[in-house]
């Protein structure tokens, strides 16, 4: 039975408490400090229970409990300042929008299929929507025009619980939108904005609602409307739920229904960004409202959309990366292909390594790829391991030619810091430091700190780490039916002053997650050490579907209930952002084991860092570009094997001698004060060298001078003047579609084989056949480097070769090559589009070789 009428109720705010509904409805609570200490005193109990919900627990609180705190005059007054500071963060940003936009306008809008923002808005699974909520936050602070477009997931991502076997088991809790921060939007006369997308010719209903994060805006969609018939309510029920068919659906609604929110809003992006393939048909849609609205040809919009589009890769696992069946793609696209003004064919090629292979599946990375001017790994490590994985987009180009680059991850430290680490830093850096600019700057302040205090606020949050292990497992236990003696027993396990080793992340097989378990009883010599003792808090879900993760996690249980690690090693189920904060502002050292080259960053070791944590890592992600011996440890050198097993024993060998012959010595090395110098001075070293650059103001600031910026410049000029720009390089890529197959570097006049002296030059001549192209629409280069004991090159420089005669339609190129090092070089010559009508050369795939 469903009722005819349906609203909602809210709570009533005496006089002088309405701005605690403002403060419950921003994100901002999440990493601001003083707004949750105002939640937290109306009432500790309720916020506990309410998993640190301020719209929840609003609702729940007595209406004589708000009319108490309208009375308490030093409740009013806390939160009159907290609002103050609240509403100055909101309207007078420390950062300008025309710093950023002085040569033209600029808007960013952020595809994600998950946001990772707040415990209480559970629309994540790990680090791809932690890292997506980290970006919306800094580009908050740092007041870049950005907004978010997401999905809003009714059963979001699983609940993890373990059976009285260590077995993982999994819940699906169903999010009460009421109760949660986010709001649906509505329209200037008040009506509810829906968007529509159709699934098989089948038209769907969208719901959007909004989130605000800071000063950035978080759009969510959602298919969960009476219109929809159930079937297609469910689309968005579940964070990569369902079967291949539901993730397309999925897609579509992101991608189509994403960008048709932005129009329904009035929003016109300058650069949309891609975060994984996900929302990828974002750019077969924008091209579709170009034809439609604008008249533009489908080369034309195209040359719009790809100038404007940023694409980030996060995985090198292929299973991370969504492939679907041709008919499925056929089912759901070929007459929206039709509104396009494609072939199929055409379109499927967009999304194959091989456009000409009719038996390759459709992926989303390659389409991404294929439709942005800009596309970045995230590290550098994994920007050299994503140019090899999709180096047969561009068949003709050498590696390092392929046209991804790398942005290297980093964290939205005010999430992440301590409760105590914040105070510390407000003290030496001043109360406004999250929304400086200058990283390098505020971070040097570190020098500023006393030892002492460093290290005495590490140790309060290692105790609260320890408190907080102690009562979830207890509320584990209870809800496994455990007796009352073994719950009473969880107040023995970890000492608060032991060295404390976090491990916490996703349980795929190629984190290695059991690595540390390798050898048991050495394991066990060193945890239960009298003087030196050690202790391991582990958390983390394996995939519902993913068996091998699910068996780690069980084999760590078992292990873990050995009487001889039952107080050195404990497992906290349903791995959270909550328990992450807790893990990574306590923990000692952070540990992590990934089989090189297959973790793409990894930032939960960047959160640990900004805790002072120490790193002891595989040199693979962020840690191969970050470490060194003064801020942490390396398990390896940066070797890649075959043989895994090899692998795994040496590398479990090196990881306990670390810890037997560096890590522990160091740690309980004290002074007469009780304080390890030698360990503070590597946290120090960490905070003020690392911290900077693995931090998510940098990588905003990066992604925003590198691509967004050079983005809607491009975007500027390709609309301007009825888009005569696009229309023009639309002509100009046909032009060189059709000639390309004339362009030949015929000959080479070089003296081959002589030897130089370091600071000689060498002339380099080429005879280049242009057919019907002109030296306009082309760079000739010489492209040289030394070479490898194979004769190939092991490093590469290009330089320019200008025309020096004309015969027709072949040109002669001159240049000079220099000497600046010894060893064996070499060089040939290639031409490829020119480099000064295109902001990445590459992109069309388009390269003759000598």
């Amino acid at each position: 039975m469903r009722p005819k009428i349906k609203y909602q109720v809210v709570p009533r705010f005496p006089a002088g408490l309405e701005s605690l509904r403002r403060l419950a409805y921003n994100l901002c609570f999440s990493w601001k400090d003083d707004i949750r200490a105002i939640f937290q005193r109306i009432d500790p109990a309720l916020w506990r229970v309410c998993g640190e919900n301020p719209v929840l627990m609003l609702g729940l609180v007595s209406q004589d409990r708000l009319e108490e705190l309208a009375k308490d005059q030093g409740f009013v007054a806390q939160l009159e300042r907290v609002s103050g500071d609240f509403e100055r963060y909101l309207s007078q940003p420390r950062v300008q929008t025309m710093d950023y936009s002085a040569e033209g306008r600029v808007q960013v809008a952020y595809f994600s299929a998950e946001f990772g923002l707040a415990v209480c808005l559970p629309i994540y699974s790990g680090g791809l929507g932690v890292l997506a909520g980290d970006h919306l936050k800094s580009a908050s602070d740092l007041n870049v025009p950005l907004v978010g477009i997401g999905l809003l997931y009714q059963e979001g991502y699983f609940s993890q619980y373990l059976s009285s076997d260590g077995w993982q088991m999994e819940t699906y809790p169903v999010n009460d939108f009421g109760n949660i921060p986010v709001e649906r939007v509505f329209d200037a006369e008040g009506r509810p904005v829906n968007v529509a997308v159709q699934f098989k010719g089948q038209p769907v209903d969208v719901a959007v609602w909004r989130a605000d994060v800071g000063r950035v805006p978080l759009y969510l969609l959602d298919t969960n409307v009476e219109t929809n018939p159930p079937d297609i309510r469910q689309t968005t029920a579940q964070l990569y739920g369902g079967d291949r068919e539901m993730r397309i659906r999925q897609e579509i609604v992101l991608g189509i229904g994403g960008v048709r929110t932005l129009k329904a809003l009035g929003i016109e992006p300058t650069v949309i960004h891609m975060n994984e393939g996900h929302s990828a048909f974002s750019a077969l849609e924008r091209i579709n409202i170009l034809r439609r609205e604008r008249g533009l040809t489908f080369d034309a919009a195209r040359e719009v959309v790809l100038a404007s589009s940023v694409f980030t890769t996060h995985t090198p696992v292929p299973a991370g990366n969504d492939v679907f069946d041709p008919e499925l793609v056929r089912a759901y696209f070929e007459e929206y292909t039709k509104e396009l003004g494609l072939n199929f064919k055409v379109l499927l090629g967009y999304g194959r390594l091989d456009p000409r292979d009719n038996a390759e599946p459709f992926g989303m990375t390659t389409l991404a790829l294929r439709l942005s001017a800009y596309s970045n790994g995230v590290s550098r490590l994994h920007g050299r391991v994503a140019r090899q994985m999709w180096q047969r987009v561009w068949p003709h180009n050498p590696v390092e030619d392929i046209p991804i680059d790398h942005i290297t991850n980093g964290i939205h430290v005010p999430t992440w810091i301590s409760e105590e680490m914040g105070f510390l830093l407000d003290r030496y850096f001043g109360p406004n430091w999250p929304e400086e600019r200058d990283n390098e700057r505020v971070w040097s302040q570190v020098e500023q700190i006393p030892s002492t205090e460093i290290w005495r606020t590490h140790e309060r949050s290692r105790e609260r780490l320890v408190g907080f292990t102690r009562r979830r497992l207890a509320e584990q236990l209870k809800r496994r039916g455990a007796s009352e003696a073994e719950v009473l027993r969880t107040a023995e396990i970890l000492t608060p002053d032991a060295l404390t080793i976090g491990f916490a992340r996703r349980f795929a097989t190629y984190k290695r997650a059991t690595l540390l378990f390798r050898d048991p009883d050495r394991l066990a010599r060193i945890v239960n050490d009298p003087e030196r003792p050690v202790q391991l808090i582990i958390a983390g879900k394996a995939h519902p579907q993913d068996n091998a993760g699910k068996e780690f996690i069980k084999r760590i249980i078992h292990l873990s209930r050995q009487e001889r690690f039952r107080k050195r090693i404990v497992f906290l189920e349903d791995y959270n952002m909550h328990v992450a904060q807790h893990l990574v502002s306590g923990s000692d050292v952070w540990l992590n084991t990934p089989r090189r080259p297959l973790e793409a960053c990894g930032t939960s070791g960047m959160k640990a860092l900004a805790n002072g944590s120490l790193n002891l890592s595989v040199l693979d992600g962020w840690w191969d570009e970050g470490y060194d011996r003064d801020s942490g440890w390396a398990i390896g050198h940066g070797e890649v094997y075959s043989d895994y097993e090899a692998q795994d024993d040496i590398e479990s060998r090196d990881l306990y001698n670390l810890l037997e012959k560096e890590v522990i010595p160091i740690f309980y090395h004290r002074g007469d004060d009780g304080i390890p110098r030698a360990w503070v001075e590597k946290m120090r070293s960490g905070l003020r060298r690392l911290v900077p650059v693995f931090n998510a103001h940098r990588m905003v600031q990066d992604y925003l001078n590198r691509f967004y910026l050079p983005c809607s410049k491009r975007h500027t000029e390709l609309i301007g003047n009825d888009f005569a720009g696009a229309k023009d390089l639309a002509v100009w890529r046909q032009k060189l579609m059709t000639g390309w197959h004339e362009v030949a570097v015929e000959e080479v006049l070089s003296a081959d084989g002589r030897e130089m002296q370091v600071g000689d030059f060498t002339e380099v001549s080429a005879r280049v056949r242009l057919g019907s192209l002109s030296p306009d629409d082309v760079t000739v280069e010489a492209y040289y480097g030394k070479l490898d004991h194979n004769g190939e090159f092991a490093e590469r420089q290009t330089i320019p070769l200008e025309v020096a005669e004309t015969q027709e339609d072949r040109y002669l190129y001159n240049g000079k090559i220099p000497a600046d090092g010894t060893g064996r070089f070499g060089y040939t010559v290639r031409v490829t589009p020119s480099m000064n009508r295109l902001e990445n050369r590459f992109v069309f795939g388009l390269v003759s070789w000598a």
